[in-house]
């Protein structure tokens, strides 16, 4: 619920990280408390929405899960463009998948929104036996790029809620003071950066 007087952001979330990297699983677990151990992959996309009340502001979270197989990539930007949060997430018992979410970052880099409040999440911390990327790597290639790191297990729920509450704390310092509603999605970006150009 919204508190009284509280700013509201409209926050726009996209996850992108290959496919069996469990972003489904993430926000299942964040959204409905559920776990399913035979997750089936995401056709192109999924939308979910979730509200987080903080102390600072209410977070209305408009959350696009994309497929992870390579050939609905190209979908890809209809997602992430206007988000005001991405979401990266890979496998630690992969580094194939660490390597791909590399390269999601450098995509959002080039073309995702100047403001945008990155994670890089190595989820399945659960399958620590069979580890291929060590916790320092994510969080030296995190830093690098000015993200925040996370390790995560959707299946034991570590570390999903606070995921997305440093999400939600991050956009609320971002969002205008006053306490009235604030989009973070990209109309109100492009608008500005539009406002000196001609169109067409």
């Amino acid at each position: 619920m919204a508190r009284p007087g509280n700013k509201i952001i409209q926050a726009k979330l996209v996850l992108l990280g290959d496919m069996g990297t469990g972003k489904t699983s993430l926000v299942l677990r964040f959204v409905k408390g559920q776990f399913f151990d035979n997750q089936e992959p995401t056709i192109g996309a999924a939308f979910f929405t979730q509200i987080l009340s903080l102390s600072e502001a209410t977070v209305k979270f408009d959350i696009w899960d994309t497929a992870g197989q390579e050939r609905y990539h190209s979908l890809a930007p209809m997602y992430y463009r206007g988000a005001a949060s991405a979401v990266v997430v890979y496998d630690i018992s992969s580094t194939e998948t660490f390597t791909r979410a590399k390269k999601w970052v450098q995509e959002l880099q080039r073309q995702g929104n100047l403001n945008l409040v990155m994670a890089l999440v190595a989820n399945k911390c659960d399958l620590e036996a069979k580890r291929e990327v060590e916790s320092e790597e994510g969080e030296q290639f995190a830093q690098e790029n000015g993200m925040f790191f996370l390790e995560t297990s959707a299946k034991t729920a570590q570390n999903i809620n606070e995921l997305f509450h440093e999400i939600a704390k991050r956009l609320a310092r971002a969002a205008p003071a006053k306490p009235a509603r604030a989009n973070l999605n990209s109309e109100t970006r492009d608008r500005r950066r539009t406002g000196f150009c001609c169109l067409g």
